[in-house]
């Protein structure tokens, strides 16, 4: 982590929503969303939130040694956005506790605020982190190999 990624760190992000990122869209194999209305998906708005704040902080981070994931999300969505429109999300860096990162967070599609809330990262070193998942995997398929 370099000593310019610090609090008070804004970062702006536009997104014209696709139709293949609305609701009926989100999980294809569930029936119960296919006729869900064609609006932005609360799913999709999360990882267009996850997706602004890494933007913002990997030009600070020694990447590809150094990455972020999400930890929190605690996010509103309180407007239905059409595919077509285009979706302004903003972001701010309001604390730093060691390696987790705290921001608050507004979307906005042109007509109506969509979303507001926080959203927390935690900056990992890749190499180890992988490690851990690749042990966690094989854990699981031995034991699903010994039933």
């Amino acid at each position: 982590m370099k000593e310019a990624l610090r609090e008070g760190l804004t970062y702006e992000f536009r997104y014209t929503v696709p139709a293949d990122k609305t609701v009926p869209y989100l999980y294809p194999e569930a029936s119960e969303l296919g006729s869900m209305p064609k609006v932005f998906a609360t799913g999709f708005l999360v990882g267009l939130i996850e997706w602004t704040c890494i933007q913002a902080i990997n030009p600070h981070l020694d990447t590809p040694k150094e990455q972020s994931v999400g930890i929190g999300v605690n996010l509103t969505h309180t407007a239905a956005t059409p595919a077509g429109f285009t979706i302004t999300v903003k972001i701010k860096l309001e604390k730093m506790e060691g390696r987790k990162l705290t921001f608050s967070v507004a979307a906005n599609d042109g007509v109506d605020e969509i979303s507001t809330g926080v959203h927390e990262r935690y900056i990992i070193n890749a190499e180890s982190f992988n490690k851990k998942v690749a042990q966690k995997a094989d854990a699981h398929t031995g034991a699903q190999t010994n039933k």
